[in-house]
């Protein structure tokens, strides 16, 4: 086989998988489009030496769980607000915040391919990502191709050049480590499966009204909100109202825009007034998390990036 025979159009179709797979090793989009990329050169390059020994994809595989582990060796675990800190004791501006590579991102949707329909919704969740930085690169990498991506033992061995009991055994660590983990995160999103339409409906009118008591009447009464890159986050009824008091000037006057996201669940991008009139300008990702139709957790990644990444403009009329 030579680099001349490279088959573009079938590495094409294995990028979205890939996509997801690598978003959920490094629990960063950015990360994961950079691992993804750097695969497709090492694919190319390395074209002439594949010897079909493995299949293509066990290949290619091989290639980016490699190149994900070496990222995750010269990193820190990612994580949200909620799991590294605790609620706020005093309501004031957020100040202190951790660099972006701190963070668990959201992502958009990879992708239609027929394969992606397969990986369960629910492993995309963000609670779920959170989880899966808690375990050590190797085992997270074998846990994601078993349970996620439903690989045999045999296929995981050959990816990761481990022998099937190694695999077996990273496994069941994989999975006992995730059953004892009790992160803050996952006890927020494990309510219900989505917030309902007329509850995110409310939401959107309450905060666009900026109405406080609306707004926080949507709480559950331990209800709370983060806010990455921010360290700090506010729980309660009576700290949240004095928390959108405290911020009414920032916020008011935006709109929220309707979005998915993490395979497909409900979340709102907000835009903010500008300087000077100049319209509205990018400021938050809402994800919405609800117990009982009313809301446990919302999420505010403010991280303007992340809106052109979705495909949402750079700014809109007031």
């Amino acid at each position: 086989m030579n680099e001349t025979a490279f088959d573009e159009p079938l590495f094409a179709s294995m990028k979205p998988g890939l996509t997801s797979f690598c978003y959920r090793m490094l629990g960063s989009m950015d990360d994961a489009d950079d691992a993804v990329q750097e695969t497709s050169i090492r694919v190319w390059q390395s074209w002439s030496t594949f010897r079909q020994d493995s299949s293509f994809k066990t290949w290619v595989y091989r290639i980016a769980s490699n190149l994900c582990l070496d990222k995750l060796r010269q990193s820190k675990r990612r994580a949200l607000p909620v799991d590294l800190f605790d609620p706020a004791v005093a309501i004031v501006e957020p100040r202190d915040t951790l660099p972006d590579s701190a963070w668990i991102w959201p992502s958009p949707d990879f992708g239609g391919n027929p394969e992606d329909r397969l990986v369960r919704r629910d492993t995309l969740r963000l609670c779920f990502i959170a989880l899966l930085q808690t375990l050590p690169p190797r085992q997270r990498a074998v846990l994601i191709l078993k349970d996620v991506f439903e690989w045999s033992s045999k296929q995981i061995a050959e990816t990761l050049a481990m022998s099937p009991a190694a695999v077996n055994s990273a496994l069941q660590r994989a999975r006992e480590t995730m059953d004892r983990a009790q992160l803050r995160s996952d006890e927020l999103s494990s309510m219900d499966v989505q917030p309902e339409q007329q509850l995110l409906s409310r939401y959107v009118e309450a905060f666009e009204q900026f109405d406080i008591a609306a707004l926080v009447a949507l709480f559950h009464e331990e209800g709370c909100m983060s806010m990455p890159p921010f360290e700090m986050w506010i729980r309660g009824k009576e700290d949240l109202s004095a928390f959108y008091s405290l911020t009414r000037w920032h916020c008011e006057g935006s709109r929220l825009v309707p979005i998915t996201v993490n395979g497909g669940y409900p979340a709102l991008a907000q835009y903010m007034p500008g300087k000077e009139g100049s319209g509205l300008v990018p400021w938050g990702i809402h994800v919405i998390e609800t117990k009982e139709n009313q809301i446990l957790h919302v999420q505010n990644f403010i991280h303007t990036p992340l809106f052109s990444r979705f495909g949402l403009p750079e700014r809109m009329d007031q």
